[in-house]
């Protein structure tokens, strides 16, 4: 049986809204009451809005919540090329149109993490705080930039005859142990669309062709706005030198946090530690005042 918190979670009432950024049709879901400060959750890459159903309902008794789909991901449009520019544009588009009461904080997981980091960077005084969420900034020489799972090509894959089919299907990338089933049967079955011939990913099949990685160092001169890292504690894309590497970049101790017993996608190995730390975080900032 599924755990009381995840079945009222993903039965809290969501709207759905769309906005137009360059060009490109973005959608976004959004939870609570929209006179509180706003909270931004940024997905990973191949991931999709509907990674944070079950946890934006755990903030909205102090935050009006929105997720975005970023370009080429979800329900959202394609683009010819995807850049972390674009999606922070994207999301400052998406804040412009939620209209937040004061400046919004940014929460990024993974790949999101990036975006949130290039929002702190290029919108620094549009924005009360970035949480940058388990992701690949540290690149040693052998490590490939900005990708959880390796650079893999989707675009002759055929779509599955059943959603059953799809379904079994269905990978975290990276690979890891993940002991809340529930969870991955929620977004296995949330990650997938129908088309004429079955049922096929919600995301751009040539996304990883598509996207270009640039250095992180270049954002981190211009971050302007508190910000924080959290780790998983046996995270497999967030290295542990991760730490370190920052201290040497800013030189000075950087805002870091590890979960314990968690993994790259530690909003699935502990949801709820996972929403204390930010409740934690943007209480210590004084953001919900």
């Amino acid at each position: 049986m599924d755990p009381q918190w995840f079945t009222d979670a993903v039965q809290a009432p969501y709207q759905e809204h769309q906005v137009t950024v360059d060009g490109c049709p973005i959608h976004y879901l959004s939870w609570g009451d929209p006179a509180k400060p706003g909270l931004v959750l940024i997905h990973g890459g191949m991931a999709h809005a509907h990674w944070w159903r079950f946890l934006a309902p755990l903030l909205t008794s102090h935050y009006y919540v929105v997720a975005p789909d970023l370009s080429g991901h979800g329900d959202s449009g394609y683009r010819d090329q995807y850049h972390r520019t674009c999606w922070a544009d994207e999301i400052i588009g998406v804040c412009e149109h939620a209209n937040f009461v004061g400046k919004p904080v940014i929460v990024g997981h993974s790949m999101g993490g990036i975006v949130a980091l290039a929002v702190a960077s290029l919108y620094s005084d549009g924005i009360a705080g970035a949480v940058v969420v388990d992701a690949p900034l540290y690149k040693p020489p052998t490590r490939e930039p900005e990708s959880s799972g390796g650079r893999r090509t989707f675009r002759f894959m055929k779509p599955y005859p059943t959603l059953e089919k799809a379904i079994s299907r269905f990978r975290l990338l990276p690979d890891q142990p993940c002991d809340n089933h529930f969870l991955i049967q929620f977004l296995a079955e949330s990650s997938l669309k129908k088309v004429e011939d079955g049922y096929i990913w919600k995301f751009d099949m040539d996304f990883f062709e598509k996207t270009q990685a640039p250095p992180y160092e270049s954002l981190f001169p211009t971050v302007n706005c508190p910000w924080i890292f959290l780790r998983g504690e046996h995270s497999s894309v967030a290295l542990p030198e991760t730490e370190a590497w920052l201290n040497g970049l800013f030189g000075k101790p950087m805002p870091f946090m590890v979960i314990p017993n968690t993994h790259h996608h530690l909003v699935l190995d502990q949801p709820l530690a996972f929403i204390s730390t930010i409740r934690t975080v943007l209480e210590l900032w004084g953001h919900r005042r």
